[in-house]
């Protein structure tokens, strides 16, 4: 299983890149977003792999982010939502933008989505309203690495993030809120003040 490669750029296709790692030429898939920030041709890259084994072939896709990579994952477990469409999504919208999305219940937002009507983004963001990892924080400045756990954020981040799951809300939600939170309030906000403006925002 790869998880993860790091090489230099060989070829850009349309939806997929060659990654030439010490002279094999992966073909790895990627969302339109991850096209457009990768690096020339002939420059290195670092992509996080998601490994697909079939009987008739090998399938890699790759993601600038662990999160993206996580989120990737999530999307597949809603109904309706294959690696193709996953793929397009994570294309349209970034991970906080998701998470925004999910934590909204913003169904108008994720149907921006190419080939994504109405009636699915209403399930993706209904069905991963209380799923999975702390996904999609926000940047924070570049403070939290999004999608690597808890133990990656500041301190007032996290227990801030802690507290309001503890009053009810969906991590994502919680995450979102709080990510949103400290980008305005800065790295000196304490955790009381990222609770309260959290709560401001999931109020909303």
């Amino acid at each position: 299983m790869i998880g993860k490669l790091r090489g230099l750029i060989d070829s850009v296709g349309e939806d997929e890149i060659v990654v030439d790692v010490n002279g094999v030429g992966y073909v790895v898939a990627v969302s339109a977003r991850t096209l457009r920030a990768l690096p020339s041709v002939g420059a290195e890259t670092t992509l996080f792999i998601e490994t697909y084994v079939r009987e008739d072939a090998i399938r890699l896709f790759g993601f600038l982010s662990a999160s993206e990579r996580d989120w990737f994952r999530l999307l597949q477990s809603v109904q309706g939502v294959g690696a193709k469409v996953a793929l397009a999504v994570l294309g349209t919208l970034s991970g906080d933008k998701l998470s925004q999305a999910i934590a909204r219940q913003d169904k108008a937002m994720v149907a921006q989505t190419p080939g994504v009507g109405p009636k699915l983004a209403a399930r993706i963001v209904l069905e991963l309203k209380d799923k999975g990892p702390m996904l999609g924080v926000a940047d924070l400045g570049g403070a939290i690495a999004a999608g690597e756990g808890a133990s990656r954020l500041p301190k007032p981040a996290a227990d801030a993030v802690l507290a309001l799951v503890g009053l009810g809300y969906g991590q994502p939600q919680a995450a979102s809120a709080v990510g949103h939170a400290f980008a305005t309030l800065g790295a000196d906000a304490t955790t009381a003040a990222l609770i309260r403006a959290g709560l401001r925002t999931l109020a909303q």
